[in-house]
């Protein structure tokens, strides 16, 4: 049974997410929002706002954020549906489920969530109770794992009969979704097929706690079949944005504000079980910016604990250098030689695993002692290499008074002098400033301007923010009015641009846009987190404008702007093309080439007289 949309967005819209939040922690007014102190990190400095205007909340630290729904599932540890019916009940409205003849209508996404669900249902039975289980249970009990540890991770085991699940699942759910989840696999001749047997599962949950994969350790050797085996993605499935354990997990590392990485499903599951619960797993995989921007959420402090054979080094360093990028406090726990954390834990115990962490050190003491232990430091030549690789690694840190005290410690251990390093760091800067773009300014080239890269100036920064800020007045008529003028291809920074293409998809649909109704399924966290922050009010519109037209009122205000926003925003679009056909004009070979450019550029002058008489 299924809550239909429009009663979602009915309950939504009647509550008053202030009064809600007020339910659970004391926020006082400030402006036109609410602060109080987060409670999902620990902060003595209020940074958890609440926009009663736009009806959603987010903390500028740990940048957790969303509706009313979003909240209560995150404070109250409670499924999608349960805060719905929550919000409902504190409003006295009736909820009306969707009956058996419409469940056709429920959304995919639920749909391939509920055949997870039964799928992990299923393989827990299997290992918890049946015969063929016995295999499974086998090897849990030899890797110490309790009962109690492997019903809290929903751990399971699939038959080693090959379509021991599909005529488990035959009649009961869709097995054709069950394929493009990958639990089932399809032969040549058409044939049905468990893609997991013969494997111990460990389901994957999304932070909120819902299956959206499986992962699989075969136990029986088979030179031909690969010792793990992953779901494929989804549209509820994306490896690189998911951190297995994240879930169980995200209490404990907002209360410590520390996380410990670790690789593998089996090392979270031991360190877990020992009690060391602020911890999650990258499962085989490297790390990804976008699992980066979701620990966020919760603490920039990490400690990386990799295995110390070649691959861990590898994974520790690339880590390092996402980790640094993102603001991240980095320390680094060594394991002795041929352990693990799985195998430290169950041997030494807690005690000793936490006097391992202690011994932790930073990223940049890490580094050092790698190049030390392989030789680095006897050859001149080689010296130099590692002392340019860390200085290197300074470069992806945004803080400039931290890479100072990292260029002191380095000059100070290898007797360098720190005039020297800085210059090496500031080449190295340089290079990256041209070779990489910020997350504002990916795939300068656009459709706008195809000929040249567009440079983006504080004005164009500051005038597409004022457009999406127009947006996020949530007034039909005045986003109407903007894109009259233009289109969401037309904003030259990455991140502006998706927001416009949402708001526009939103528009077109509804003919309405409220920051509150999409704010939950944006899967872009990088969008969520800025939209999230405008919203807030963390900006403004030009404040000036107030000042300009005191005593009027806001949609007067926002009117005036509107136009003065199109107008700048068409003028430096038609002052970009005038410089791109003049370019032309001077790299053209001959004047018969020259003169098929100048009717057109005679052009973007009618063009650009005719705006200054539409806007006046």
């Amino acid at each position: 049974m299924r809550i239909p949309e429009n009663k979602i967005e009915e309950i939504r819209s009647a509550t008053n997410i202030v009064d809600v939040i007020s339910e659970f922690i004391n926020l006082r007014k400030r402006g036109k929002n609410y602060i109080g102190l987060c409670p999902f990190h620990n902060e003595k400095t209020p940074s958890f706002t609440v926009s009663e205007d736009k009806q959603i909340f987010h903390c500028f630290g740990c940048h957790s954020g969303g509706n009313v729904f979003k909240f209560l599932m995150d404070y109250e540890k409670i499924s999608f549906i349960e805060s719905v019916k929550s919000v409902a009940d504190r409003l006295g409205i009736q909820i009306e489920y969707e009956d058996q003849q419409n469940a056709e209508k429920q959304s995919e996404q639920e749909i391939f969530y509920d055949i997870n669900d039964f799928a992990k249902k299923y393989f827990s039975d299997v290992l918890l109770n049946e015969n063929e289980g016995e295999i499974g249970r086998k090897y849990f009990h030899q890797r110490k794992i309790s009962k109690q540890t492997i019903r809290a991770f929903d751990l399971g085991y699939s038959p080693s009969k090959r379509d021991a699940f599909v005529e488990y699942a035959k009649n009961r759910i869709d097995l054709e979704k069950a394929i493009q989840l990958g639990i089932i696999g399809k032969g040549n001749e058409g044939h049905l097929f468990d893609k997991f047997s013969g494997r111990i599962i460990f389901p994957i949950d999304s932070p909120n706690g819902r299956v959206v994969g499986f992962g699989g350790r075969i136990l029986e050797k088979n030179e031909y079949a690969a010792k793990y085996l992953n779901s494929p993605e989804s549209i509820i499935y994306t490896k690189g944005k998911i951190l297995y354990g994240l879930s169980y997990a995200k209490d404990e590392i907002r209360r410590l504000n520390k996380v410990i990485m670790v690789e593998g499903y089996m090392d979270l599951i031991s360190l877990f079980q020992n009690g060391i619960k602020n911890v999650v797993a990258v499962s085989g995989t490297a790390l990804t910016e976008d699992q980066v921007i979701l620990l966020s959420r919760y603490t920039k402090n990490v400690v990386l604990l990799f295995d110390a054979d070649i691959a861990g080094v590898k994974a520790s360093m690339r880590s390092i250098e996402i980790l640094l990028r993102k603001d991240f406090e980095i320390r680094v726990a060594s394991m002795p030689k041929g352990e693990d954390p799985d195998s430290y834990v169950n041997k030494f115990g807690k005690e000793k695993f936490d006097e391992l962490i202690k011994l932790s050190v930073s990223f940049h003491e890490y580094q050092t002692a790698l190049y030390e232990a392989e030789g680095y430091f006897t050859d001149s030549s080689r010296s130099a290499e590692a002392v340019r690789n860390l200085v290197k690694s300074l470069s992806f840190i945004g803080d400039e008074l931290k890479r100072n005290f990292y260029i002191k410690n380095i000059s100070k251990k290898f007797g360098i002098r720190e005039k020297l390093l800085e210059s090496e760091l500031d080449k190295i800067l340089l290079k990256e400033k041209k070779q990489e773009k910020t997350p504002n300014e990916r795939d300068q080239s656009n459709k706008v301007f195809p000929n040249r890269e567009v440079k983006i100036t504080q004005e164009v920064q500051f005038l597409e923010r004022d457009v999406i800020l127009l947006f996020l007045s949530e007034n039909t008529e005045i986003i109407k009015f903007v894109f009259a003028y233009m289109n969401p291809e037309e904003f030259v920074i990455e991140l502006n641009r998706k927001i416009a293409e949402l708001v526009y998809e939103e528009f077109n649909k509804k003919r309405s846009f409220e920051v509150a109704s999409v704010i939950n399924n944006i899967s872009d966290l990088e969008v969520r987190d800025y939209l999230q922050k405008l919203s807030i009010d963390k900006y403004s519109i030009s404040s000036e404008w107030e000042k300009l037209y005191p005593g009027k009122d806001n949609f007067t205000i926002l009117s005036r702007l509107v136009k003065d926003s199109m107008k700048k925003f068409k003028s430096l679009q038609i002052e970009n093309q005038i410089t791109d056909i003049l370019l032309q004009v001077e790299e053209a070979s001959s004047n018969e080439e020259q003169a098929e450019l100048l009717p057109i550029l005679n052009q973007y002058y009618l063009d650009k007289l005719r705006l200054k008489e539409e806007f006046n």
